[in-house]
């Protein structure tokens, strides 16, 4: 049915951007809620039939206000933090004198919101909202797109398409980076233990000579899980010649993508694990499994592929650390 297929496109791709926000919050990389502010102004309008549209249009950096739209007088937040006291200070403010009748939305782009729909808010000036029908989130959002017509769907996953992604029926084929995931991903993890010989200093050295620092904490994370990969391309080799190899070239390719773009060296470590989760998640073999076990084998791949001198440049005298 036309209906499934659009609401699972939709679906996959509104959680799957909340994922990517809220971890890349953690970082401090900021770009996606950004964009975010556009996106969902024209996904709400085509979804609630609003016009809204960037309040940075009529004024710069108005408080408590990303959105407006001023025929059905309508303002609204668009936050990655999802919080009552998030909320209680935006209603706080001064957009009652302001926007005085309009109604305040709050769109949460990350977070789910059920348990703020609930609370009593102070709200000194006023405001126009109603909790439970004013707040918004991913959940809430794909609620209304399920009990949409077809058409209505079809118009809002054309919309997503377009922004976030490719079409349902593209043409998977399958590739030995998901293969590999696959194996990974059914390996027990939690059983690997932190008894490994490696030359930390040369680690320390390949680190400092990227400017990779700020990635530290997952290179010492993540690198403990060498051994383990090694045993599985070993094992993933005898099925035929360049299996491992493949996968290796396939993360250089992305590491020499990226360098040629104008980003940092942590935007480009990240970025390659992105990039490979995109071609993971539309290759024909890969078996599904929950997103935050695809992201953490894949960071294993990448810091494996940056112990094994694949990507990122070697200071002299660096060689492969983990035996």
């Amino acid at each position: 049915m036309n209906r499934s297929n659009y609401f699972d496109y939709i679906e996959e791709k509104l959680n799957l951007l909340s994922i990517r926000i809220n971890g890349r919050g953690k970082l401090n990389i900021l770009n996606l809620n950004i964009h975010s502010e556009a996106f969902f102004a024209e996904f709400l309008n085509i979804l609630l039939g609003f016009n809204l549209r960037n309040m940075n249009v009529l004024k710069q950096n108005t408080e408590a206000i990303d959105l407006i739209d001023e025929n059905n007088k309508i303002i609204a937040q668009v936050s990655a933090t999802c919080t009552k006291k998030k909320i209680e200070a935006s209603l706080s403010k001064g957009i009652s004198i302001d926007y005085p009748g309009y109604r305040f939305k709050f769109v949460s782009i990350a977070k789910d919101a059920t348990h703020l729909k609930k609370e009593n808010f102070l709200n000194p000036n006023n405001v126009l909202f109603n909790p439970s029908e004013d707040i918004f989130d991913i959940n809430t959002i794909l609620n209304t797109v399920l009990n949409k017509c077809a058409d209505d769907q079809k118009k809002i996953y054309e919309f997503v398409k377009k922004e976030l992604g490719s079409d349902i029926d593209i043409v998977k084929v399958d590739t030995n980076l998901a293969k590999l995931i696959n194996i990974l991903a059914a390996e027990n993890l939690a059983d690997v233990i932190k008894s490994y010989e490696s030359n930390a200093f040369q680690i320390e050295s390949k680190i400092t000579f990227n400017d990779l620092e700020s990635v530290k904490d997952d290179i010492d994370d993540y690198k403990i899980y060498s051994h383990k990969l090694d045993e599985i391309y070993s094992a993933f080799d005898k099925e035929g010649h360049n299996k491992s190899f493949s996968v290796l070239q396939i993360i250089r390719k992305q590491y020499k993508k990226l360098t040629n773009e104008d980003i940092s060296p942590k935007n480009v470590f990240y970025s390659i694990i992105d990039e490979l989760i995109d071609l993971i998640l539309e290759s024909e073999n890969y078996v599904k499994i929950p997103y935050e076990e695809l992201e953490m084998c894949v960071h294993i791949l990448v810091v494996d592929a940056f112990l094994r001198c694949k990507i990122f440049k070697n200071p002299e005298g660096y060689g492969y650390v983990i035996t």
